[in-house]
């Protein structure tokens, strides 16, 4: 996962927590976790609406293509998965929002995110470099937290030695 410091300091990206779905040699593709929408699943994706967990809105995965959907689910067996689910990492994975829903109960929680952020080859990497962004490792649930607003300073504090100090920035560090 990425999460953006103090460098990011406007924009999709400010105090962003970023779920990396691919990384290659190619770029990088990823859904920011922690920004939902005033939309409802419901309203745009209604067979799927009784799947997500809350909140149960659709949320801002990224300044690319935000008219397209992509969904991650956390399935409860990743040896037993549904037709349309693609494992990411462990139980996490890519859900096809283009099949049908599946029967309650095989997802642990379910997000449907309405663009997603990309770079290009070497632009993530330099980023990294310039202090933009602090890697750390996942949770299944960080990428389906109840509480989405408060997942930048709670993976922060969880993280080892100094990066934990993040946590307590203000939002605003003038105002300090």
């Amino acid at each position: 996962m990425l999460v953006a410091t103090s460098a990011i300091g406007v924009g999709p990206f400010r105090r962003s927590v970023v779920y990396l779905l691919d990384h290659d040699e190619d770029g990088a593709l990823g859904v920011i976790v922690n920004r939902p929408l005033d939309s409802d699943v419901e309203d745009v994706l209604p067979q799927w609406s009784d799947r997500v967990n809350a909140p149960d809105c659709l949320f801002d995965g990224g300044p690319v293509s935000m008219d397209a959907a992509l969904a991650l689910g956390v399935v409860a067996d990743a040896n037993n998965s549904p037709d349309g689910w693609r494992q990411t990492s462990g139980r996490v994975g890519l859900v096809d929002l283009e099949g049908p829903a599946p029967a309650a109960g095989i997802f642990l929680g379910l997000r449907v995110f309405a663009g997603y952020a990309g770079w290009a080859a070497g632009q993530l990497e330099a980023e990294i470099e310039e202090g933009s962004w602090i890697v750390v490792p996942a949770l299944e649930s960080d990428v389906t937290s109840a509480v989405p607003e408060t997942l930048w300073s709670e993976v922060l504090r969880r993280q080892p030695g100094e990066t934990r100090y993040w946590s307590t920035l203000p939002d605003d560090p003038g105002l300090n």
